[in-house]
């Protein structure tokens, strides 16, 4: 996880990695933090905290339970167990577990759900991806 070190000068960070039961986590915005803009990473972030603004990677997203996240979302995974409002877009898949809350657009060829969400808004499982053939022009064989 990415943390800020009280040595660093010019606004540069110190990075440490922390090894979770989900994997590294590059960078955590922890219980208690509260962050708006845009956030553009690569690797693992997980949000724990307050969140509004933009987020964009081709990785993953973890929303922790604790999190209350007011975005739009670009990601290659999304993981939600916290509140999320907005938009998510994932490449990949978005995993909707126990105790979480969607208020928005989820748009991902993919998508988990387990018992007691509560998702409120619409869904679309399409791909994503760039590379995506185009269809067939009418009348084409």
């Amino acid at each position: 996880m990415a943390l800020f070190d009280k040595g660093s000068t010019k606004g540069e960070e110190s990075a440490v990695s922390v090894k979770t039961g989900g994997g590294d986590i590059d960078t955590l915005l922890g219980k208690g933090s509260e962050f708006e803009g845009k956030l553009v990473f690569k690797g693992q972030v997980r949000i724990d905290g307050k969140y509004s603004g933009q987020i964009m990677t081709d990785e993953v997203l973890v929303i922790g339970p604790s999190a209350r996240v007011n975005a739009e979302i670009t990601a290659g995974t999304v993981i939600i167990s916290g509140h999320v409002e907005g938009i998510i877009r994932a490449t990949n898949v978005v995993e909707l577990h126990k105790n979480a809350k969607v208020k928005g657009t989820i748009e991902s060829p993919n998508v988990t759900m387990e018992r007691d969400v509560t998702f409120d808004g619409t869904m679309k499982m399409d791909s994503l991806s760039a590379n995506r053939a185009a269809p067939p022009a009418p009348g084409a064989k």
